[in-house]
């Protein structure tokens, strides 16, 4: 499988650069390193730190994360079966999706460029494909939302 890449919002110390065009160092790890269940809470992780700074990017304050979306490899886990598989390849999509989106954020930014429209493209993209991952998980194991 191809690699995930986790995503940080760093502030910077170069001379004029700022916490929303300084985003990310990237650590990668190799998918097969992480099995089933941790893979996917790890790529879930990633992906949601992949959010922020698409988010960080379009200029939009960093959105406060509910319960959903926090215990979804675990309750998606628990869920088993059809959801679980069905969540392993959205999971999976999403991270196509994402690393080279953010990676042409990034390059639009390195030129001057504002990536802000495009940043906030790629978050509403980001954020549907989240809520329909989220839907998987049948309602009775949802914690409430805070």
């Amino acid at each position: 499988m191809a690699i995930l890449g986790i995503w940080q919002v760093v502030s910077s110390t170069q001379k004029g650069m700022n916490a929303i065009t300084d985003i990310p160092y990237k650590r990668r790890f190799a998918e097969k390193d992480l099995s089933g269940a941790s893979a996917m809470g790890a790529q879930w992780a990633a992906l949601q730190d992949a959010g922020l700074a698409v988010a960080a990017l379009a200029g939009l304050t960093p959105e406060k994360q509910d319960a959903r979306v926090q215990s979804f490899p675990a309750m998606i886990r628990d869920a088993g079966g059809w959801r679980f598989d069905l969540a392993m390849q959205g999971i999976s999509d999403m991270a196509a999706m994402m690393e080279p989106g953010v990676k042409a954020l990034l390059a639009v930014a390195d030129r001057g460029q504002d990536p802000t429209a495009a940043a906030f493209s790629l978050w509403c993209e980001f954020r549907e494909a989240r809520s329909a991952l989220l839907s998987l998980v049948p309602d009775s194991d949802c914690p409430e939302s805070s």
